[in-house]
């Protein structure tokens, strides 16, 4: 008889463990958003450090500095993100999606990029920071 569940529960355990490295890789790109947009999309640290730094830059400029903050704080780093974007941008703004646009292709990415990264970043947002401050970041970026 304990045998027997000595067994199960060994092979309960085999069948969870692929679950649970999956939770961990999942776990891992949650911290950094740079590398799940490197993983999901195939590009550089430094194109998704800028992209991201170009998409919170437009967010500053059309959110209050309250809303703003919110999705600042559901992002670690932020503050390097926007200073990446500030030396792109040579201080100038975003503007609007075009801008954005604009901003992906100094980094070397086509403008397309833009409706490929705001769906990672605004999912990250809303898992790291809440459903409001996805929805404010979602809409900025429109």
């Amino acid at each position: 008889m304990y045998r027997f569940l000595a067994v199960a529960v060994c092979l309960m355990l085999i069948a969870f463990l692929p679950g649970c490295a999956q939770m961990q890789g999942m776990a891992g790109q949650s911290a950094d958003i740079t590398s799940l947009l490197t993983k999901q999309l195939g590009v550089t640290d430094a194109q998704a450090g800028g992209g991201v730094g170009a998409m919170l830059k437009l967010a500053q400029e059309k959110l209050s500095a309250g809303d703003f903050d919110q999705i600042a704080k559901a992002i670690p780093g932020a503050d390097k993100y926007l200073a990446n974007a500030k030396q792109l941008l040579g201080g100038a703004n975003v503007g609007n999606k075009a801008g954005l646009q604009s901003a992906f292709s100094k980094l070397g990415m086509s403008p397309s990029m833009v409706d490929q990264f705001i769906p990672i970043v605004t999912q990250f947002v809303g898992q790291t920071g809440g459903e409001q401050a996805k929805a404010l970041l979602a809409g900025a970026l429109k």
